[in-house]
């Protein structure tokens, strides 16, 4: 398993008083995965598996529409159920054989303990996995947009790279995407030591649902170091550049985002009257049309002062749209952020600081090592160049972090299991 900075030792003796299994709380040094589950948790996966057997019996035998679908929600569980258990009784089977008299039994038994004891680590992940539920954005498309942080007019550089490895990287796995946002600050002009413009703030949106899903490690503080080119002296800075990665509703579905948009219950839901709207003349280069209309839009949601100005477009209608389309996804991320916060406070007794928030550095570009460390998985890969145009290093890098978010789920899900069993415990006992 990758390691969770700090996980494992706060949950351990909250694990062990709330009564979960000596086995699943010892991990040696070569254990990739969970080897035992929680009690609560294969409860779980058994109802939810003897819940598949039936409503396939039915299926067996007439086909219905919410059947197939209710049986497709769960079948993943089902069959890493099943695998579990499979490996499960081969295990037990093995340490008995390890008992026998026979001695060529028990060789062969031997023999065949590692591969079982493996299958076993391997299925209890995946049931896990299956077991955790799945992020209520992950099948939609996303926007992300990149921000300068620390750094000066070298942190605006750097952004105007970030924002191109994106946009290579899309183009590279065959992301469809668009350029929501691209503009530059007031340093016309200059160029960066790898010949980027000086980027204010920039919004590319992937098209492709479940982009959410794929990219949202990328979200955080991204921290470049290198040699800049007004430095003279030839001395490395360090600069910091915000990726946020937020929601976004499907280009082709716009009846299914008018009733999420009206519906008070999403999270998608802004009451107009809570938004201020301004018009303004478009800075920055674009002609004599800049000095002559007012097509840049400004909305501003009053309640939580999120602001968002557009004006990549001549048409005042487009640049509504996009601030609209903008403003909908960060508040529907500040309220999922807030739900989360929540459920880190309830489980902060057994699990301390397991999820990043924006402001955290979680990767460093190093262009004088050649190198690109992303500091949650705690992975360093090499071909920095490579990385920064989207190529195949930055799919490695990304793969490293999906690694360490499903593992990170997992464990904040076993926290839950931990903290509610710690509850019911302490309702019981009248504290």
């Amino acid at each position: 398993m990758l390691a969770v900075p700090g996980v494992y030792r706060t949950c351990t003796w909250s694990l062990r008083r709330a009564g979960f299994p000596s086995s699943f709380l010892r991990r040696s040094s070569t254990a990739k995965h969970v080897s035992a589950l929680p009690p609560k948790l294969l409860e779980r996966a058994r109802i939810l598996s003897a819940e598949h057997d039936q409503l396939s019996a039915k299926l067996a035998d007439d086909f219905d529409a919410k059947t197939a679908e209710r049986a497709g929600e769960i079948f993943r569980v089902a069959a890493a159920f099943k695998q579990y258990e499979k490996a499960k009784a081969a295990l037990s089977e093995l340490e008995s054989l390890l008992k026998s008299n026979d001695a060529e039994m028990r060789e062969l038994a031997q023999e065949d303990l590692n591969d079982t004891n493996t299958q076993l680590s391997d299925s209890s992940r995946e049931l896990s996995v299956a077991l955790t539920p799945k992020h209520p954005f992950a099948d939609m498309p996303c926007l992300i947009e990149v921000v300068p942080g620390p750094g000066g007019t070298e942190g605006r550089f750097f952004a105007d790279t970030v924002f191109k490895m994106y946009q290579a990287y899309c183009e590279n796995k065959g992301f469809r995407s668009r350029v929501v946002k691209y503009e530059s600050s007031d340093s016309i002009g200059a160029k960066g030591s790898e010949g980027e413009i000086a980027l204010q703030e920039a919004v590319l949106e992937v098209l492709d649902e479940g982009s959410y899903a794929h990219f949202r490690g990328e979200a955080g503080m991204h921290r470049v170091q290198r040699v800049p080119a007004t430095e003279t002296k030839g001395r490395t800075h360090t600069s910091a550049v915000a990726v946020w990665v937020l929601p976004s509703f499907p280009e082709n579905s716009t009846s299914s985002s008018a009733s999420e948009w009206d519906n008070p219950e999403s999270d998608f839901y802004i009451d107009p009257t809570d938004v201020k709207s301004e018009k303004m003349r478009a800075s920055g280069a674009g002609g004599q049309h800049v000095n002559k209309t007012e097509s840049a839009i400004r909305l501003t949601h009053i309640p939580t002062g999120i602001t968002v100005s557009m004006q990549d477009s001549r048409s005042q209608h487009t640049n509504r749209e996009s601030a609209w389309k903008v403003l909908r996804s960060r508040i529907a991320q500040k309220r999922r952020e807030e739900r989360e916060e929540v459920a880190r406070n309830l489980r902060s007794s057994v699990l301390a600081q397991s999820q990043l928030t924006r402001g955290d550095k979680i990767r460093t570009y190093n262009y004088g090592q050649d190198r690109c460390t992303d500091h949650r998985a705690g992975v360093d890969f090499h071909n920095l160049p490579d990385v920064l145009r989207g190529g195949p290093t930055l799919g490695k890098v990304m793969e490293a972090v999906h690694t360490y978010l499903a593992e990170s789920d997992i464990q904040a899900l076993i926290a839950d299991e931990a903290a509610a069993a710690i509850a019911s415990t302490k309702a019981k006992n009248g504290k």
